[in-house]
């Protein structure tokens, strides 16, 4: 389309004023103008300056939006830490609106939860909570060691053993495993930034898998109590901060004498702890090993021994010597003592019972680690990743 000199000398000062905002006039209030013939066609002048004027302040909206959208991204991010990528698109989807991508995150992010619930989650954090006759443990599980290191993800964790130590249960002397589904439908309040008010503990669970973009479970609990005199000792491996760890072992030590030194016990309960973690015994005493175990060894044994040839009297007193090796690494009472492995833990209590003047013994004990047990599948979905 041509245009005269004037005329497009016009247009150029209509568009500087426009741009500079020094015109004297709002093109949102100018009236529709009669369009005038301009060589071979028609060209209207208002319209155009209107067009101008409303390009003018898109720029501006434009402008200023770019100049906070790195803001925006990075408040977002803080507030519910999914992935940039989510956090961006859900901003561009709702306009910038911070308050409604936040609402649009989390409606995806419990969708997208429940369907990355049926992969497998191998990694966790056990996170353990213990009163003066209690102790509570819980495993929180998550499909990489990478979300296991998050704050929100260890926040939680522990805020489910605290849930777990204050549920009112058995009183008995014995590691009691309970049903998750007993603290599923509890309530938490939650104070973390990132993670605050009341909760149910499967809404918690929800809301952090789609924080993280990864399977989060609570797979199990355990709670171990005491009604005699005695103490409660707790040990966690690969501990990140107190309380958690990534195997747990916990142990109740008995003392017949209820004014006996518990602080003599408190420090041998503790290193008997530990020894649970180092030395994974299972059985109590040798009285409690399964007939079946007791047999299945025997046997493999036996046949080992007859490989060598000897006589039946020689195979004999072999097997014999190799089952009471059996039972120095399967029975705790018989296990060496990890903290000194000149003595048995047998011999151990011995020493405790007469420093404290009263028979001690190990009442029960419990043994965990995070994701045993679990089938370890090579996942074909890629892993989303958060900080």
């Amino acid at each position: 389309m041509a245009f005269s000199g004037g005329a497009k000398r016009s247009i150029g000062i209509l568009y500087s004023k426009i741009r500079s905002g020094h015109h004297g006039f709002s093109t949102m209030a100018i009236k529709r103008i009669q369009s005038k013939q301009v060589g071979s066609g028609f060209y209207s002048i208002v319209d155009d300056v209107q067009s101008i004027g409303s390009l003018g302040m898109l720029l501006r909206r434009y402008s200023a939006s770019s100049s906070d959208q790195m803001s925006l991204i990075k408040q977002l991010r803080e507030r519910t830490s999914a992935p940039i990528k989510d956090v961006k698109s859900a901003l561009v989807e709702c306009n910038w609106d911070i308050e409604a991508a936040q609402k649009e995150l989390r409606r995806k992010g419990v969708y997208l939860a429940s369907k990355k619930s049926s992969r497998a989650a191998t990694e966790g954090l056990l996170a353990l909570a213990q009163n003066d006759n209690k102790a509570a443990v819980i495993e929180l599980n998550c499909e990489t060691d990478f979300v296991a290191r998050n704050d929100i993800f260890q926040y939680l964790a522990l805020s489910l053993a605290k849930l777990a130590l204050s549920v009112e249960g058995s009183s008995q002397q014995f590691a009691e495993a309970f049903p998750v589904i007993d603290l599923e439908n509890l309530k938490l309040n939650l104070a973390h930034p990132k993670m605050s008010g009341e909760k149910s503990v499967q809404e918690a669970i929800t809301e952090l898998a789609a924080m993280m973009g990864e399977n989060v479970k609570l797979r199990r609990g355990l709670a171990m109590s005491k009604t005699s005199p005695g103490v409660i000792s707790t040990y966690l491996h690969s501990s990140p901060q107190s309380g958690l760890g990534r195997i747990a072992g916990i142990l109740c030590l008995e003392v017949e004498d209820p004014h006996a030194d518990m602080t003599a016990l408190q420090r041998v309960g503790s290193e008997l702890a530990m020894h649970v973690v180092a030395s994974k015994p299972i059985f109590l005493s040798k009285e409690l090993v399964s007939t079946e175990a007791l047999e299945s060894e025997r046997e493999i044994l036996r046949s080992q021994a007859e490989a060598s040839g000897k006589p039946k009297m020689a195979i004999d007193k072999m097997v014999e010597g190799r089952l009471r090796k059996y039972f120095e690494e399967v029975v705790f009472m018989e296990q060496k003592y990890v903290v000194d492995d000149s003595k048995s833990v047998k011999a151990v209590l011995d020493d405790l019972s007469k420093e404290v003047g009263s028979p001690v013994k190990i009442g029960n004990y419990v043994r965990l680690e995070v994701g045993e047990g679990i089938d370890r599948i090579e996942e074909s979905e890629p892993v989303a990743q958060a900080a």
